[in-house]
């Protein structure tokens, strides 16, 4: 790619490169970082009044790089929910389908791969982490990386049967799943374990989910040609592309705030931001409480308001990071789902609630599909916040999630700080 040429999302190589003039360190505070940071992510643009479309999902996913994936149900899958938090009611079937191998009308725009977790990327993407498929050996966790070395004739067996028979589920392998151990997160069989060898190597991928269960199939089926036909980057060249377009999604940030985006190596992040302010594509900033230097998207919004109101995803890219959450939120945030119930101080699924430009509050909610309500099991004011007007909005926006969910209605338990408040507000 020559100098200066456009890349996916507009990023262009060449940008600012001629600037030859030291910049003087410029100084945001704390709260125009955190408007900018909003502002990037989505928030200071108004949600779509009228029906939402592919073209709205789309804009979305450009701006943030990735949904991150989860299997955690008991309010609703976790990649669905960055989109309502930035457009509204919008119909989830079609971000299925942007995400599928099917024959329909709409067309794969999406595909998963290991990004910052399991994710749902742009097919523009595929290219910039092929050099992470390159990598298995070293970058897999242990048991994938194990299963091809100790076992390479069950990997070319599994690879077979895919070829044959794709999109199959990993329990089509034949091979039954082990007993879980106590503290076992997941309790994959071998065939599953070396599906997901194939997956990480780019060899196979997810032509579909059907409840939320890949359906493997060889990614030269599932990947459109014009993807796999084009040249695939150097591998510093990929990870400065996905610092490119972490920094977009960020405003501004901390190089390990950066690197996280897409789980970078330390090294590779660290060069490639100190190449990236080099060639001016990042401007050094000061922030105000920072303790740690931060980066400046040249183009990044800088909004004097943020008039957002959102629950947000555990796994919204906005406060995934819980160190980058504290240190532009004054906001401590860890999700409980792993700890012992005795030891939890919020509850199981927690929310934070996103109003204005401040997380305000948090909620423990649990979608109970069998009798159509929305439970909100516990729900928590951030201290100092006017809470009959917090109260108000978030009662708003649990019932609009409501419908979307098709329950009918909302009940709060008495539980947490904000709970009486909450109740009387929602009716």
């Amino acid at each position: 790619m020559e100098s200066g040429e456009q890349e996916p999302w507009g990023y262009s190589r060449g940008l600012n490169q001629r600037l030859s003039e030291p910049r003087p360190l410029e100084r945001l505070t704390a709260a125009g970082a955190r408007r900018v940071a909003l502002a990037a992510q989505g928030f200071a643009t108004p949600r779509p009044a009228g029906r939402i479309d592919a073209r709205h999902i789309r804009s979305v996913i450009d701006r943030i790089g990735l949904l991150q994936l989860d299997s955690v149900n008991v309010f609703c899958r976790s990649h669905y929910l960055p989109l309502f938090a930035r457009l509204g009611p919008y119909p989830k079937d079609l971000l299925d389908r942007m995400a599928a191998h099917t024959a329909g009308p709409v067309q794969r725009e999406l595909f998963e791969y290991w990004a910052h977790e399991a994710s749902l990327l742009p097919l523009a993407l595929q290219p910039y982490l092929r050099w992470r498929m390159a990598r298995w050996s070293t970058d897999a966790w242990g048991s994938i990386a194990r299963i091809a070395q100790q076992r390479p004739e069950l990997v070319t067996e599994v690879l077979r049967l895919v070829s044959e028979e794709g999109p199959i589920r990993a329990s089509d392998t034949g091979i039954a799943r082990p007993k879980r151990t106590p503290g076992q997160m997941w309790n994959w069989h071998d065939g599953k374990i070396a599906l997901e060898y194939l997956f990480f190597s780019g060899t196979v991928t997810a032509a579909r989910r059907i409840n939320f269960e890949r359906r493997y199939d060889l990614a030269s089926r599932v990947i459109p040609r014009d993807i796999q036909a084009r040249p695939t980057p150097t591998e510093a060249d990929a990870q400065r592309q996905l610092l490119r377009i972490a920094a977009n999604a960020l405003g501004v940030a901390s190089e390990p705030d950066l690197g996280d985006y897409f789980r970078l190596p330390r090294a590779a992040s660290k060069a490639g931001v100190a190449q990236l302010v080099a060639a001016g594509e990042l401007l050094p900033v000061a922030v105000e409480g920072w303790t740690a230097p931060a980066y400046l998207w040249p183009s990044a919004r800088r909004p004097r308001r943020v008039k957002a109101r959102a629950i947000l995803s555990p796994f919204d890219s906005l406060i995934w990071a819980r160190d980058r959450t504290e240190r532009i939120f004054n906001f401590r945030y860890r999700i409980e789902i792993y700890t012992p119930p005795p030891q939890r101080v919020f509850g199981y699924y927690v929310l934070p609630f996103l109003l204005g430009d401040q997380l305000v509050a948090r909620v423990d909610l649990k979608s109970d599909r069998q009798t159509s309500r929305l439970l909100v099991q516990a729900a928590f004011a951030e201290s100092g916040v006017d809470r009959t007007w917090v109260a108000a909005e978030l009662a708003a926006e649990l019932h609009l999630v409501a419908r979307w969910l098709d329950l009918d209605d909302v009940v709060v338990a008495p539980r947490g700080d904000l709970a009486v408040d909450l109740a009387a507000a929602t009716g």
